[in-house]
């Protein structure tokens, strides 16, 4: 019994695994060819933050595969009442087959796995979005085939997506470098961690133009994450230059390709024209977690 905690929870060929088998469900479901290798199993998805994506492509998937899902808000459980983690990841142990948790704190999803007899799956948490980072590869991968070859740029908040690119970055082996506002960096700690096992460099600049020189993938998120909206104003002058526009774009290979995980804050981290543009992937890339989260919960619940 596994946990998904965070990128590094799982090895470098366990994550080729799950990429692959995203990808080959997916041609496979457009091929008209079902599978139907969770019948039976349940989803438990504990939110305590709000969500599109995550949570509809958790769902859908589970559907897709035969299984079904029970969606749970905080305000749902007891945990309101004062019902420790604890009980009540035991008790939601006896009832669902996998939990994915989407909540404030890492100490939350680590608490649940800590003691749950079921799979935990991170589904956000401030520090950590381990599904995100494998859904955005397998777009990359996609699009561009062998990641190992590519220099990807990442342009802004130093964020639980970023932390998760720079695991993904030390497992898979290709060259990352993250353009982030003095004070906006991700975390020392997982960035110390990630370069003891990477094979290519892991790289913190100030420049974006720096970051995506060259860059084969560019890759933005919102400024100002949930749990961040007072500081929304204060943020958007701070990374005002680290926009992604028609303009960064000229300094990236030509064939460069935009990724964002959504949603999007047009006019602020993205401008319009480039999330609307030839080069932007983003609604594959939204897709995706779908046939990311359908591969990764057959991994976790059929073997």
């Amino acid at each position: 019994m596994r946990h998904v905690t965070r990128v590094f929870d799982l090895t470098t060929e366990e994550l080729n695994h799950v990429i692959d088998r995203a990808l080959r469900l997916k041609a496979d479901f457009k091929k008209g060819e079902t599978r139907r290798s969770l019948i039976g199993k349940i989803l438990g998805l504990l939110f305590e933050k709000h969500s599109t994506r995550t949570r509809v492509s958790f769902e859908a998937g589970m559907q897709k595969l035969g299984g079904s899902s029970i969606y749970l808000s905080r305000r749902d459980l007891q945990l309101d009442r004062g019902e420790p983690l604890k009980d009540t990841a035991r008790v939601l142990s006896r009832y669902v087959d996998a939990i994915c948790v989407r909540t404030y704190g890492q100490e939350v999803v680590e608490e649940l796995a800590r003691w749950a007899s079921i799979p935990v799956i991170n589904g956000l948490s401030d520090k950590h979005h381990p599904c995100q980072g494998m859904s955005d590869v397998m777009t990359v991968i996609e699009k561009k085939g062998d990641i190992t070859r590519l220099k990807v740029a990442w342009v802004g908040d130093g964020n639980n997506v970023a932390h998760s690119w720079i695991e993904m970055a030390a497992r898979l082996g290709f060259h990352l470098v993250l353009a982030c506002p003095e004070g906006y960096d991700p975390d020392l700690q997982i960035i110390e961690e990630a370069r003891q096992v990477a094979q290519k460099p892991i790289e913190v600049v100030r420049d974006p133009k720096e970051a995506v020189k060259d860059a084969q993938v560019i890759n933005t998120d919102v400024w100002a994450s949930m749990g961040q909206e007072e500081e929304a104003e204060k943020r958007k002058e701070i990374f005002a230059p680290y926009q992604v526009n028609e303009e960064l774009l000229k300094y990236a290979a030509p064939e460069a390709i935009v990724l964002h995980c959504l949603p999007a804050h047009r006019g602020e981290e993205i401008a319009e024209e480039v999330l609307e543009g030839p080069q932007s992937v983003v609604w594959d890339q939204a897709e995706n977690k779908m046939w990311l989260h359908m591969a990764l919960l057959e991994w976790l619940l059929a073997g």
